[in-house]
Protein backbone atom coordinates (compact mmCIF):
# COMPACT_ATOMS: atom_id res chain seq x y z
CA UNK A 1 0.00 0.00 0.00
CA UNK A 2 1.07 3.65 -0.85
CA UNK A 3 0.58 4.73 2.37
CA UNK A 4 3.05 2.25 4.04
CA UNK A 5 5.63 2.46 1.17
CA UNK A 6 6.29 6.22 1.32
CA UNK A 7 6.34 5.86 5.61
CA UNK A 8 9.27 3.21 5.00
CA UNK A 9 11.09 5.21 1.81
CA UNK A 10 10.97 8.27 4.70
CA UNK A 11 12.29 5.89 7.45
CA UNK A 12 14.97 4.46 5.06
CA UNK A 13 15.79 7.66 3.87
CA UNK A 14 16.69 9.16 7.68
CA UNK A 15 18.36 5.90 8.89
CA UNK A 16 20.43 6.30 5.56
CA UNK A 17 21.36 9.48 6.15
CA UNK A 18 22.08 9.36 9.78
CA UNK A 19 25.04 5.84 9.07
CA UNK A 20 26.53 8.28 6.63
CA UNK A 21 26.43 11.02 9.02
CA UNK A 22 28.50 8.76 11.19
CA UNK A 23 25.94 7.86 13.82
CA UNK A 24 26.81 4.33 14.27
CA UNK A 25 30.65 5.52 15.51
CA UNK A 26 31.88 6.00 19.28
CA UNK A 27 35.22 7.10 20.58
CA UNK A 28 37.46 8.23 19.24
CA UNK A 29 36.83 6.98 15.89
CA UNK A 30 33.77 9.10 16.24
CA UNK A 31 35.37 12.32 17.42
CA UNK A 32 38.38 11.96 14.41
CA UNK A 33 34.91 11.81 12.24
CA UNK A 34 33.97 14.90 13.80
CA UNK A 35 37.01 16.96 13.09
CA UNK A 36 37.50 15.98 9.16
CA UNK A 37 33.92 17.18 8.87
CA UNK A 38 34.90 20.06 10.57
CA UNK A 39 38.03 20.45 8.66
CA UNK A 40 36.14 19.44 5.14
CA UNK A 41 33.80 22.18 5.78
CA UNK A 42 36.34 24.98 6.27
CA UNK A 43 38.11 23.64 3.08
CA UNK A 44 34.99 24.39 1.12
CA UNK A 45 34.36 27.32 2.35
CA UNK A 46 38.30 28.28 1.57
CA UNK A 47 38.46 26.97 -1.58
CA UNK A 48 35.67 28.55 -3.00
CA UNK A 49 36.89 31.95 -1.42
CA UNK A 50 40.80 31.43 -2.67
CA UNK A 51 38.55 31.13 -6.51
CA UNK A 52 36.30 34.23 -6.20
CA UNK A 53 39.82 35.96 -5.24
CA UNK A 54 41.75 34.75 -7.78
CA UNK A 55 38.95 35.78 -10.59
CA UNK A 56 38.46 39.15 -8.85
CA UNK A 57 42.57 39.40 -9.48
CA UNK A 58 43.03 39.04 -12.77
CA UNK A 59 41.60 42.10 -14.79
CA UNK A 60 42.57 42.66 -18.59
CA UNK A 61 42.02 46.39 -19.65
CA UNK A 62 41.89 47.03 -23.39
CA UNK A 63 41.94 50.31 -25.18
CA UNK A 64 42.61 49.57 -28.42
CA UNK A 65 38.52 49.68 -30.37
CA UNK A 66 41.11 47.30 -33.08
CA UNK A 67 40.33 44.52 -30.55
CA UNK A 68 36.84 45.03 -30.27
CA UNK A 69 35.48 45.97 -33.99
CA UNK A 70 33.93 42.60 -34.03
CA UNK A 71 32.28 42.17 -30.85
CA UNK A 72 28.67 43.01 -30.46
CA UNK A 73 27.26 45.78 -28.41
CA UNK A 74 26.04 43.45 -25.67
CA UNK A 75 29.93 42.32 -24.26
CA UNK A 76 31.20 45.42 -24.99
CA UNK A 77 28.91 47.17 -22.86
CA UNK A 78 29.21 44.98 -19.84
CA UNK A 79 32.87 45.37 -20.35
CA UNK A 80 32.94 49.03 -20.47
CA UNK A 81 30.30 49.12 -17.37
CA UNK A 82 33.08 47.22 -15.27
CA UNK A 83 35.44 49.77 -16.85
CA UNK A 84 33.48 52.43 -15.14
CA UNK A 85 32.66 50.40 -11.83
CA UNK A 86 36.57 50.19 -11.44
CA UNK A 87 37.37 54.29 -12.03
CA UNK A 88 33.80 54.93 -9.66
CA UNK A 89 35.61 52.31 -6.80
CA UNK A 90 38.85 54.19 -7.05
CA UNK A 91 37.23 57.37 -6.39
CA UNK A 92 35.51 56.34 -3.79
CA UNK A 93 38.53 53.72 -1.49
CA UNK A 94 40.64 57.46 -2.39
CA UNK A 95 37.48 59.45 -1.05
CA UNK A 96 37.80 61.55 -3.92
CA UNK A 97 34.22 63.54 -4.38
CA UNK A 98 34.38 63.59 -8.29
CA UNK A 99 32.29 61.49 -10.19
CA UNK A 100 33.89 58.55 -12.53
CA UNK A 101 33.59 59.77 -16.51
CA UNK A 102 30.87 57.37 -17.94
CA UNK A 103 32.40 54.89 -20.73
CA UNK A 104 31.19 54.49 -24.36
CA UNK A 105 30.75 51.42 -24.83
CA UNK A 106 31.39 51.66 -28.61
CA UNK A 107 35.09 53.89 -27.63
CA UNK A 108 36.33 52.50 -24.42
CA UNK A 109 38.23 51.03 -22.43
CA UNK A 110 36.57 47.92 -21.74
CA UNK A 111 37.92 45.98 -18.84
CA UNK A 112 37.76 42.09 -18.42
CA UNK A 113 37.50 39.67 -16.32
CA UNK A 114 37.10 35.91 -15.45
CA UNK A 115 33.90 35.76 -14.45
CA UNK A 116 31.96 33.65 -16.30
CA UNK A 117 29.83 35.81 -18.43
CA UNK A 118 32.98 38.10 -19.42
CA UNK A 119 34.93 35.02 -19.93
CA UNK A 120 32.66 33.17 -22.01
CA UNK A 121 32.38 36.82 -24.26
CA UNK A 122 35.82 37.18 -24.80
CA UNK A 123 36.44 33.66 -25.47
CA UNK A 124 34.03 33.71 -28.31
CA UNK A 125 33.84 37.00 -29.68
CA UNK A 126 37.43 38.64 -29.54
CA UNK A 127 39.07 38.12 -33.07
CA UNK A 128 42.74 38.62 -31.96
CA UNK A 129 44.27 35.48 -30.72
CA UNK A 130 47.27 36.81 -28.64
CA UNK A 131 44.13 38.29 -26.27
CA UNK A 132 42.29 35.29 -26.29
CA UNK A 133 44.98 33.24 -25.09
CA UNK A 134 46.09 35.59 -22.68
CA UNK A 135 42.54 35.51 -20.93
CA UNK A 136 42.22 31.95 -21.52
CA UNK A 137 45.29 30.63 -19.58
CA UNK A 138 44.83 32.80 -16.57
CA UNK A 139 41.40 31.28 -16.28
CA UNK A 140 42.75 27.85 -16.57
CA UNK A 141 45.02 28.19 -13.86
CA UNK A 142 42.90 30.40 -11.21
CA UNK A 143 43.51 29.40 -7.63
CA UNK A 144 46.47 26.84 -8.44
CA UNK A 145 48.18 26.47 -4.63
CA UNK A 146 47.10 23.02 -4.71
CA UNK A 147 46.12 21.38 -0.86
CA UNK A 148 46.22 17.26 -0.62
CA UNK A 149 43.55 17.06 1.91
CA UNK A 150 40.91 14.75 1.08
CA UNK A 151 37.84 13.16 2.75
CA UNK A 152 39.28 10.06 4.49
CA UNK A 153 36.70 10.35 6.48
CA UNK A 154 34.24 7.88 4.51
CA UNK A 155 36.65 5.20 5.55
CA UNK A 156 36.27 5.90 9.62
CA UNK A 157 32.80 5.49 8.65
CA UNK A 158 33.12 1.97 6.67
CA UNK A 159 32.93 3.05 3.32
CA UNK A 160 35.80 2.10 0.72
CA UNK A 161 35.80 5.73 -0.52
CA UNK A 162 34.02 9.50 -1.01
CA UNK A 163 32.03 8.36 -4.45
CA UNK A 164 30.48 5.42 -2.88
CA UNK A 165 29.01 7.42 0.57
CA UNK A 166 27.98 10.07 -2.83
CA UNK A 167 26.20 7.48 -5.11
CA UNK A 168 24.75 5.61 -1.71
CA UNK A 169 21.54 8.42 -1.76
CA UNK A 170 21.38 8.77 -5.73
CA UNK A 171 19.51 6.91 -8.32
CA UNK A 172 23.01 5.52 -9.89
CA UNK A 173 23.52 2.03 -8.47
CA UNK A 174 27.57 1.62 -8.92
CA UNK A 175 30.59 3.71 -9.86
CA UNK A 176 30.86 1.10 -12.68
CA UNK A 177 27.33 1.61 -13.99
CA UNK A 178 28.38 5.47 -14.29
CA UNK A 179 31.38 4.50 -15.99
CA UNK A 180 29.35 2.33 -18.15
CA UNK A 181 26.77 4.80 -19.11
CA UNK A 182 30.10 7.67 -20.14
CA UNK A 183 31.37 4.72 -22.20
CA UNK A 184 28.32 3.98 -23.98
CA UNK A 185 27.84 7.72 -24.73
CA UNK A 186 31.84 8.31 -25.72
CA UNK A 187 31.18 5.40 -27.87
CA UNK A 188 29.48 7.30 -30.13
CA UNK A 189 30.14 11.12 -29.49
CA UNK A 190 33.73 10.95 -29.57
CA UNK A 191 34.35 9.86 -33.11
CA UNK A 192 31.49 13.03 -33.67
CA UNK A 193 33.31 15.39 -31.42
CA UNK A 194 36.67 14.66 -33.79
CA UNK A 195 34.64 15.37 -37.03
CA UNK A 196 32.98 18.61 -35.55
CA UNK A 197 36.07 20.00 -34.48
CA UNK A 198 37.74 19.26 -37.94
CA UNK A 199 34.74 21.10 -39.32
CA UNK A 200 35.51 23.97 -37.03
CA UNK A 201 39.25 24.14 -37.96
CA UNK A 202 38.83 23.94 -41.51
CA UNK A 203 36.64 26.66 -41.12
CA UNK A 204 38.91 29.02 -39.60
CA UNK A 205 41.98 27.78 -42.30
CA UNK A 206 38.75 29.34 -44.81
CA UNK A 207 37.91 32.44 -43.14
CA UNK A 208 40.53 33.14 -40.60
CA UNK A 209 43.12 34.89 -43.47
CA UNK A 210 46.76 33.43 -43.73
CA UNK A 211 46.89 33.51 -39.40
CA UNK A 212 44.92 30.54 -39.48
CA UNK A 213 45.31 29.13 -43.35
CA UNK A 214 48.16 26.75 -42.76
CA UNK A 215 47.34 25.92 -38.82
CA UNK A 216 47.59 22.47 -38.07
CA UNK A 217 44.89 22.24 -35.24
CA UNK A 218 43.43 25.08 -33.21
CA UNK A 219 44.38 25.89 -29.40
CA UNK A 220 42.24 25.77 -26.75
CA UNK A 221 41.71 29.98 -27.29
CA UNK A 222 40.46 29.25 -31.16
CA UNK A 223 37.67 26.98 -30.34
CA UNK A 224 34.83 28.76 -29.33
CA UNK A 225 35.74 31.84 -31.13
CA UNK A 226 35.66 30.01 -34.52
CA UNK A 227 32.64 27.87 -33.01
CA UNK A 228 30.63 30.44 -32.57
CA UNK A 229 31.50 31.91 -36.13
CA UNK A 230 31.14 28.53 -38.00
CA UNK A 231 27.14 28.38 -35.69
CA UNK A 232 26.58 32.12 -37.14
CA UNK A 233 27.37 31.70 -40.58
CA UNK A 234 25.82 28.58 -40.66
CA UNK A 235 22.41 28.56 -39.25
CA UNK A 236 22.57 31.29 -36.56
CA UNK A 237 19.03 32.98 -34.88
CA UNK A 238 19.63 36.16 -33.48
CA UNK A 239 18.06 36.56 -29.68
CA UNK A 240 16.53 40.32 -31.49
CA UNK A 241 14.81 37.86 -34.24
CA UNK A 242 13.06 35.25 -32.11
CA UNK A 243 12.37 37.89 -29.01
CA UNK A 244 8.49 39.12 -30.76
CA UNK A 245 7.37 35.46 -31.07
CA UNK A 246 7.84 34.64 -27.61
CA UNK A 247 6.11 37.54 -25.28
CA UNK A 248 5.65 36.15 -22.13
CA UNK A 249 1.51 35.92 -21.97
CA UNK A 250 1.66 34.12 -25.35
CA UNK A 251 4.31 31.84 -23.97
CA UNK A 252 2.33 31.05 -20.54
CA UNK A 253 -0.55 30.29 -22.31
CA UNK A 254 1.48 27.76 -24.51
CA UNK A 255 3.07 26.70 -21.55
CA UNK A 256 -0.40 26.09 -19.14
CA UNK A 257 -2.10 24.29 -22.22
CA UNK A 258 0.73 22.04 -22.68
CA UNK A 259 -0.01 21.26 -19.45
CA UNK A 260 -3.48 20.62 -19.62
CA UNK A 261 -2.66 18.51 -23.00
CA UNK A 262 -0.28 16.19 -20.48
CA UNK A 263 -1.34 16.14 -16.65
CA UNK A 264 -4.87 16.75 -17.29
CA UNK A 265 -4.66 20.17 -14.79
CA UNK A 266 -6.41 23.88 -15.58
CA UNK A 267 -4.30 26.18 -14.36
CA UNK A 268 -6.05 29.56 -13.57
CA UNK A 269 -5.09 33.06 -12.41
CA UNK A 270 -5.62 34.03 -8.57
CA UNK A 271 -3.88 37.54 -8.58
CA UNK A 272 -4.53 39.07 -5.60
CA UNK A 273 -5.93 36.17 -3.33
CA UNK A 274 -2.72 36.57 -1.53
CA UNK A 275 -0.16 39.04 -0.75
CA UNK A 276 3.38 38.89 -2.77
CA UNK A 277 6.69 40.60 -2.11
CA UNK A 278 6.27 42.63 -6.01
CA UNK A 279 4.02 43.69 -8.47
CA UNK A 280 5.84 41.36 -10.93
CA UNK A 281 4.77 38.74 -9.11
CA UNK A 282 1.99 36.17 -10.07
CA UNK A 283 -0.17 34.03 -8.68
CA UNK A 284 -1.98 30.80 -9.96
CA UNK A 285 -4.42 27.67 -8.95
CA UNK A 286 -4.13 24.09 -10.37
CA UNK A 287 -6.87 22.36 -10.95
CA UNK A 288 -8.09 18.63 -11.62
CA UNK A 289 -9.63 18.77 -15.01
CA UNK A 290 -11.84 15.67 -14.41
CA UNK A 291 -12.62 16.64 -10.52
CA UNK A 292 -12.63 20.45 -11.15
CA UNK A 293 -10.62 20.39 -7.59
CA UNK A 294 -8.07 22.41 -7.08
CA UNK A 295 -4.63 21.00 -5.92
CA UNK A 296 -1.80 22.88 -6.05
CA UNK A 297 -0.81 27.06 -5.93
CA UNK A 298 2.49 28.60 -6.83
CA UNK A 299 4.05 31.59 -7.57
CA UNK A 300 5.77 33.14 -10.64
CA UNK A 301 8.26 35.99 -10.39
CA UNK A 302 9.22 35.99 -14.11
CA UNK A 303 11.74 39.19 -14.64
CA UNK A 304 15.09 40.41 -13.99
CA UNK A 305 16.13 42.60 -10.90
CA UNK A 306 19.58 43.38 -10.53
CA UNK A 307 19.11 45.84 -7.74
CA UNK A 308 17.78 43.22 -5.57
CA UNK A 309 17.14 39.59 -6.57
CA UNK A 310 19.49 37.09 -7.23
CA UNK A 311 20.39 35.61 -10.63
CA UNK A 312 19.56 32.51 -12.26
CA UNK A 313 16.18 30.83 -12.20
CA UNK A 314 15.03 27.94 -9.34
CA UNK A 315 12.16 26.48 -8.28
CA UNK A 316 11.56 26.55 -4.31
CA UNK A 317 8.86 24.98 -2.08
CA UNK A 318 6.65 27.11 -0.63
CA UNK A 319 3.90 24.77 1.46
CA UNK A 320 4.44 20.85 1.03
CA UNK A 321 1.71 18.01 1.47
CA UNK A 322 2.18 17.09 5.05
CA UNK A 323 -0.97 14.63 6.27
CA UNK A 324 0.98 15.21 9.64
CA UNK A 325 0.60 19.18 9.28
CA UNK A 326 -2.70 18.63 7.43
CA UNK A 327 -1.61 20.51 4.19
CA UNK A 328 -3.12 18.93 1.41
CA UNK A 329 -2.59 21.75 -1.22
CA UNK A 330 1.31 22.02 -2.15
CA UNK A 331 2.40 26.16 -2.58
CA UNK A 332 5.51 26.15 -5.08
CA UNK A 333 7.60 29.30 -6.08
CA UNK A 334 9.21 29.65 -9.40
CA UNK A 335 11.58 32.48 -10.31
CA UNK A 336 13.16 33.27 -13.44
CA UNK A 337 15.06 36.55 -14.77
CA UNK A 338 13.18 37.09 -17.61
CA UNK A 339 13.16 40.29 -19.98
CA UNK A 340 11.15 42.17 -18.13
CA UNK A 341 8.09 44.86 -19.75
CA UNK A 342 9.20 47.81 -21.75
CA UNK A 343 6.89 50.05 -21.05
CA UNK A 344 3.65 49.15 -23.49
CA UNK A 345 5.46 46.22 -24.61
CA UNK A 346 5.13 42.82 -22.99
CA UNK A 347 7.99 40.71 -22.10
CA UNK A 348 9.68 39.63 -25.00
CA UNK A 349 11.97 36.54 -24.32
CA UNK A 350 15.11 35.11 -25.27
CA UNK A 351 14.84 31.24 -26.83
CA UNK A 352 17.05 30.52 -23.62
CA UNK A 353 14.42 32.13 -21.07
CA UNK A 354 11.69 30.42 -22.45
CA UNK A 355 13.26 27.54 -21.97
CA UNK A 356 13.89 28.34 -18.38
CA UNK A 357 11.01 28.69 -17.56
CA UNK A 358 9.85 26.04 -18.82
CA UNK A 359 12.24 23.86 -17.16
CA UNK A 360 11.04 24.89 -13.55
CA UNK A 361 7.97 24.23 -14.57
CA UNK A 362 8.77 20.93 -14.58
CA UNK A 363 10.61 21.17 -11.47
CA UNK A 364 6.93 22.65 -10.04
CA UNK A 365 4.69 20.01 -11.62
CA UNK A 366 6.69 17.18 -10.03
CA UNK A 367 6.03 19.38 -6.34
CA UNK A 368 1.85 20.00 -7.02
CA UNK A 369 0.84 17.11 -8.69
CA UNK A 370 2.28 14.97 -5.42
CA UNK A 371 0.15 12.26 -3.87
CA UNK A 372 2.79 11.44 -1.54
CA UNK A 373 1.70 12.89 1.86
CA UNK A 374 4.50 12.22 3.84
CA UNK A 375 6.76 15.64 4.49
CA UNK A 376 10.20 14.26 3.34
CA UNK A 377 9.47 12.21 0.46
CA UNK A 378 6.56 14.50 -0.38
CA UNK A 379 7.35 16.03 -4.28
CA UNK A 380 10.52 16.88 -5.14
CA UNK A 381 11.89 15.78 -1.12
CA UNK A 382 13.66 12.78 -0.96
CA UNK A 383 13.76 12.31 -5.03
CA UNK A 384 17.75 11.27 -5.39
CA UNK A 385 19.82 14.10 -6.92
CA UNK A 386 20.86 12.40 -10.00
CA UNK A 387 17.27 12.03 -10.86
CA UNK A 388 15.79 15.59 -9.97
CA UNK A 389 16.34 17.19 -13.35
CA UNK A 390 14.24 14.38 -15.23
CA UNK A 391 10.68 16.17 -15.26
CA UNK A 392 12.49 19.66 -15.70
CA UNK A 393 14.68 18.37 -18.63
CA UNK A 394 11.39 16.78 -19.86
CA UNK A 395 9.61 19.44 -20.17
CA UNK A 396 12.17 21.60 -22.15
CA UNK A 397 11.92 18.94 -25.26
CA UNK A 398 8.66 20.00 -26.16
CA UNK A 399 10.09 23.63 -27.31
CA UNK A 400 11.41 21.41 -30.46
CA UNK A 401 7.68 19.92 -30.94
CA UNK A 402 6.27 21.95 -33.61
CA UNK A 403 2.68 21.53 -32.41
CA UNK A 404 3.96 22.68 -29.07
CA UNK A 405 6.00 25.81 -30.72
CA UNK A 406 3.35 26.56 -33.13
CA UNK A 407 0.53 26.46 -30.78
CA UNK A 408 1.85 29.92 -28.59
CA UNK A 409 4.45 31.31 -30.94
CA UNK A 410 3.55 34.30 -32.05
CA UNK A 411 4.26 37.94 -33.46
CA UNK A 412 2.93 39.92 -30.44
CA UNK A 413 2.07 42.89 -33.11
CA UNK A 414 1.16 41.05 -35.72
CA UNK A 415 -0.30 37.25 -34.62
CA UNK A 416 2.09 35.77 -37.44
CA UNK A 417 3.37 32.36 -36.65
CA UNK A 418 7.12 32.10 -36.57
CA UNK A 419 8.45 31.61 -39.39
CA UNK A 420 9.07 28.04 -40.71
CA UNK A 421 13.00 28.65 -41.55
CA UNK A 422 13.25 30.09 -37.99
CA UNK A 423 12.19 26.90 -36.24
CA UNK A 424 14.33 24.50 -38.44
CA UNK A 425 17.21 26.44 -37.75
CA UNK A 426 16.30 25.98 -34.22
CA UNK A 427 16.06 22.18 -34.60
CA UNK A 428 19.98 22.21 -36.14
CA UNK A 429 21.23 24.28 -33.71
CA UNK A 430 20.44 21.80 -30.70
CA UNK A 431 22.32 19.20 -32.30
CA UNK A 432 25.76 21.76 -33.47
CA UNK A 433 28.54 20.69 -31.90
CA UNK A 434 26.65 17.60 -29.36
CA UNK A 435 29.62 15.68 -29.78
CA UNK A 436 31.93 18.14 -28.45
CA UNK A 437 29.98 19.17 -25.52
CA UNK A 438 28.94 15.22 -24.67
CA UNK A 439 32.70 14.84 -24.53
CA UNK A 440 33.29 17.95 -22.45
CA UNK A 441 30.72 16.58 -19.63
CA UNK A 442 31.65 13.17 -19.57
CA UNK A 443 35.45 14.09 -19.32
CA UNK A 444 33.99 16.37 -16.31
CA UNK A 445 31.91 13.55 -14.84
CA UNK A 446 34.29 10.82 -15.20
CA UNK A 447 37.60 13.08 -13.79
CA UNK A 448 35.02 13.79 -10.69
CA UNK A 449 34.33 10.46 -10.24
CA UNK A 450 37.94 8.98 -10.53
CA UNK A 451 39.30 11.71 -7.72
CA UNK A 452 36.53 10.11 -5.32
CA UNK A 453 36.75 6.58 -5.97
CA UNK A 454 40.34 5.80 -7.22
CA UNK A 455 42.47 8.81 -6.13
CA UNK A 456 46.14 8.35 -4.22
CA UNK A 457 47.74 11.40 -3.68
CA UNK A 458 50.99 8.97 -2.60
CA UNK A 459 51.17 7.63 -5.84
CA UNK A 460 50.12 10.74 -8.00
CA UNK A 461 48.66 14.03 -8.19
CA UNK A 462 45.22 15.48 -9.27
CA UNK A 463 46.71 16.73 -12.44
CA UNK A 464 48.15 13.45 -13.34
CA UNK A 465 44.25 12.09 -12.94
CA UNK A 466 42.85 15.32 -15.04
CA UNK A 467 45.57 14.06 -17.94
CA UNK A 468 44.42 10.17 -17.69
CA UNK A 469 40.37 11.76 -18.27
CA UNK A 470 41.37 14.17 -21.11
CA UNK A 471 43.19 11.19 -22.87
CA UNK A 472 40.18 8.99 -22.62
CA UNK A 473 37.49 11.86 -23.57
CA UNK A 474 39.29 14.56 -24.54
CA UNK A 475 41.52 13.38 -26.71
CA UNK A 476 40.96 15.68 -30.10
CA UNK A 477 41.19 18.91 -27.41
CA UNK A 478 43.78 17.78 -24.76
CA UNK A 479 44.09 20.54 -21.75
CA UNK A 480 47.59 22.18 -22.02
CA UNK A 481 50.42 20.94 -19.84
CA UNK A 482 49.82 23.69 -17.50
CA UNK A 483 46.15 23.47 -17.37
CA UNK A 484 45.16 23.60 -13.66
CA UNK A 485 41.52 23.74 -14.23
CA UNK A 486 40.51 21.61 -11.56
CA UNK A 487 42.32 24.25 -8.76
CA UNK A 488 38.84 26.17 -9.92
CA UNK A 489 36.45 23.17 -10.49
CA UNK A 490 33.99 24.42 -7.34
CA UNK A 491 31.27 22.15 -8.52
CA UNK A 492 33.17 19.29 -7.15
CA UNK A 493 35.44 20.45 -4.18
CA UNK A 494 32.52 23.40 -2.99
CA UNK A 495 29.36 23.12 -4.55
CA UNK A 496 27.69 20.05 -3.85
CA UNK A 497 28.60 18.18 -6.69
CA UNK A 498 31.68 15.72 -5.20
CA UNK A 499 31.24 12.27 -7.22
CA UNK A 500 28.09 13.85 -8.94
CA UNK A 501 28.78 15.64 -11.66
CA UNK A 502 27.83 12.80 -13.83
CA UNK A 503 23.93 13.45 -12.73
CA UNK A 504 23.73 16.14 -15.05
CA UNK A 505 24.36 13.24 -18.16
CA UNK A 506 22.42 10.73 -15.98
CA UNK A 507 18.80 12.64 -15.42
CA UNK A 508 19.41 14.16 -19.26
CA UNK A 509 19.38 10.36 -20.39
CA UNK A 510 16.55 9.65 -18.17
CA UNK A 511 14.53 12.78 -19.37
CA UNK A 512 15.20 12.51 -23.24
CA UNK A 513 14.03 8.81 -23.03
CA UNK A 514 10.93 9.63 -21.12
CA UNK A 515 10.18 12.16 -24.05
CA UNK A 516 10.95 9.15 -25.97
CA UNK A 517 7.79 7.49 -25.36
CA UNK A 518 6.02 10.43 -26.23
CA UNK A 519 8.19 10.27 -30.00
CA UNK A 520 7.13 6.39 -30.26
CA UNK A 521 3.62 6.61 -30.41
CA UNK A 522 3.47 9.67 -32.30
CA UNK A 523 3.56 13.43 -31.07
CA UNK A 524 0.55 14.05 -33.85
CA UNK A 525 -1.52 11.19 -32.09
CA UNK A 526 -3.33 13.24 -29.09
CA UNK A 527 -4.99 10.48 -27.90
CA UNK A 528 -1.78 8.83 -27.08
CA UNK A 529 0.26 12.01 -25.99
CA UNK A 530 -2.83 12.20 -23.66
CA UNK A 531 -2.65 8.47 -22.41
CA UNK A 532 1.41 9.07 -21.99
CA UNK A 533 1.30 12.18 -20.19
CA UNK A 534 -1.23 10.87 -17.69
CA UNK A 535 1.27 8.14 -16.94
CA UNK A 536 3.95 10.54 -16.41
CA UNK A 537 1.80 12.06 -13.91
CA UNK A 538 1.05 8.93 -12.34
CA UNK A 539 4.30 7.59 -11.73
CA UNK A 540 6.94 10.58 -12.39
CA UNK A 541 4.92 13.72 -10.83
CA UNK A 542 2.83 11.75 -8.46
CA UNK A 543 5.27 9.59 -6.61
CA UNK A 544 7.96 12.18 -6.29
CA UNK A 545 10.26 10.75 -3.32
CA UNK A 546 8.12 8.15 -2.03
CA UNK A 547 9.38 5.48 -4.42
CA UNK A 548 13.33 4.84 -5.60
CA UNK A 549 13.65 7.03 -8.74
CA UNK A 550 14.62 3.55 -10.53
CA UNK A 551 11.50 2.07 -10.09
CA UNK A 552 9.71 5.08 -10.62
CA UNK A 553 11.36 4.93 -13.86
CA UNK A 554 10.58 1.66 -14.89
CA UNK A 555 6.77 2.13 -13.73
CA UNK A 556 6.56 4.73 -16.25
CA UNK A 557 8.87 3.66 -19.32
CA UNK A 558 8.21 -0.29 -18.64
CA UNK A 559 12.55 -1.18 -18.22
CA UNK A 560 15.39 0.64 -17.49
CA UNK A 561 16.47 4.56 -18.95
CA UNK A 562 18.78 3.71 -22.49
CA UNK A 563 20.92 6.81 -23.63
CA UNK A 564 19.49 5.93 -27.37
CA UNK A 565 16.75 8.80 -27.42
CA UNK A 566 19.53 11.43 -26.10
CA UNK A 567 21.80 9.90 -28.65
CA UNK A 568 19.63 10.47 -31.62
CA UNK A 569 18.26 14.15 -30.15
CA UNK A 570 22.06 14.86 -30.23
CA UNK A 571 22.11 13.77 -34.36
CA UNK A 572 24.32 10.76 -33.19
CA UNK A 573 22.30 7.86 -34.11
Amino acid sequence: DFQEQQKRRAVDNSIRSMKLGGVALEGEAKERFNEIRLRLAELMTKFMNNVQDATKDFTLTIDDAELMKDVPASPKAMWAQAHEDHLTKEMTDSNEETEAAKIDPDIGPWRITLDGPSYINAMQFISDRPTREVIYRAFTTRASEHNGEDKNNVKIAGIPNFAERSLAAKMAPSIEAVKDLAELIAEKALPAAYSELEEITEYAREKGGEEYAELEKLMPWDVAFWSERYREDKFAVTKEELRPYFALPNVLNGLFGLAGRLFGVSIRPADGEVDVWHEDVRYFHVYDVTSDEKIASFFLDPYSRPSNKRGGAWMSVCLGKSANLKRDIPVAYLNCNGSPPVGDVPSLMTYAEVRTLFHEFGHGMQHMLTKADVGSVSGIRGVEWDAVELPSQFMENFLYDKKTIFGFAKHYETGEPLPEEIFDKLLKQKTFSAGLMLMRQLYLGQMDMELHSSFDPENESIFDVQRRMAEKYQPHNLPLEGDRFLCAFTHIFSGGYSAGYYSYKWAEVMSADAFGAFEEAGLDNEDEVQKIGKKFRETVLSLGGAVEASEVFRLFRGRDPSPDALLRHNGLL
